[in-house]
């Protein structure tokens, strides 16, 4: 296996987790804080699922895009939820929690894979002062 071929498995993956997560957990926002909560939680898990299945069926530069979009919003949507909460569908701030914040890791872990690969370092080519090629 190619080291792009796990990248991209690996994405699909932590979308995948993540969609299941949000699934799991819509009905306790339902019921704890309401409509809006619940609903966030379940369009998430829809977005993050179709991802996979995209990033699966048809693996493009702009579904990558779309997938670290979606990453950093929830990543945003957590940091904005336990330090101020989030007008509408969450306004009251929100206790750190240990599944969000392994949550929340996974999903960096899922920005970190579409960002570009880090190319190899090469050495410098150094020429002394006065030199000519």
């Amino acid at each position: 296996m190619t080291a792009a071929a796990f990248r991209a498995d690996a994405l699909i993956l932590v979308c995948a987790i993540s969609a299941g997560i949000h699934a799991a957990l819509a009905p306790e926002h339902f019921a704890e804080e309401g409509t809006p909560a619940g609903a966030g939680f379940v369009v998430s898990a829809v977005l993050l699922a179709a991802l996979a299945v995209v990033l699966t069926v048809r693996p493009t530069e702009l579904a990558r895009a779309a997938a670290a979009l979606v990453f950093a919003g929830l990543i945003a949507a957590y940091a904005l939820a336990v330090t101020t909460g989030v007008p509408v569908l969450h306004p009251d701030r929100e206790s750190l929690d240990g599944l969000a914040l392994i949550t929340k890791a996974v999903e960096a872990a899922g920005l970190a894979l579409c960002l570009p690969p880090p190319r190899p370092l090469t050495a410098p080519t150094f020429q002394p002062k006065g030199s000519s090629t």
